[in-house]
């Protein structure tokens, strides 16, 4: 779809949401717009989601990213902007081109969101002294400042680099993104797929593929984002 002087790419973006799609391709993300619609799309509009960026580091995305959510308006807190572009990038396939003009791909990264623990303690009606119970509270202070000043919101480990002409698995895929990917694979890709995470990673905790689709339409309403690629 592309949008004209009557038609805009909101509106676009609006009646794709109600077809039956199941992949958004956004050609470049190079506008504060384009973004915004890129993270709709990514939550809401489509099974996953493809897009390209031209940030030079992982980091560099999110932050590119974030910025733009809060210049177009659609968040106002720093914090809140970085944590739904997060949610949304789970696979950054990177590209360069050498002084000698080949191209190829760097690394492939994955995005892991940091879950937040709620590491709060009630062991204060558990003391006999009032000078225990302050300090009960203030462990519980130093906790919730700390996640409010110093949360870290993600974490990225490259799985896939290039080193000396040749790539090399470097990082296991989290547990998360290894049953999505099983998910949305015939019995046959599983298979495979299976033996291809067990000579790199080891055996894993498998998923009866008679359960695969329960377990999809169980995760549905849960899935953390949709799988991202830069190219």
């Amino acid at each position: 779809m592309r949008e004209t002087e009557t038609i805009s790419g909101q509106d676009c973006l609006d009646v794709q949401k109600k077809t039956d799609g199941s992949v958004n391709i956004i050609g470049e993300v190079a506008t504060d717009p384009v973004a915004s619609w890129m993270i709709q799309s990514a939550q809401v509009a489509s099974k996953f989601t493809l897009f390209t960026h031209h940030a030079k580091t992982f980091p560099d995305l999110v932050t590119a990213l974030r910025n733009s959510m809060l210049r177009t308006g659609v968040f106002k807190d720093e914090r809140t902007a970085e944590e739904q572009v997060v949610q949304v990038l789970n696979f950054d396939i990177h590209l360069v081109k050498d002084f000698r003009g080949r191209r190829y791909i760097e690394r492939v990264t994955e995005c892991v969101p940091v879950e937040e623990k709620n590491e709060y303690t009630f062991d204060h009606r558990k003391e006999k002294t009032l000078e225990g119970k302050m300090d009960k509270f203030i462990d519980n202070a130093t906790n919730y400042f700390t996640k409010v000043t110093n949360r870290e919101l993600y974490k990225y480990v490259n799985i896939l680099e290039y080193r000396n002409d040749e790539y090399v698995i470097t990082n296991k895929i989290s547990d998360y993104n290894l049953k999505e990917m099983r998910i949305n694979m015939d019995e046959s890709d599983i298979e495979e797929f299976d033996k291809f995470v067990e000579r790199n990673w080891g055996k894993q905790n498998a998923i009866p593929v008679s359960a695969t689709v329960s377990v999809g339409n169980e995760e549905s309403t849960k899935r953390r984002g949709r799988p991202k690629k830069e190219v």
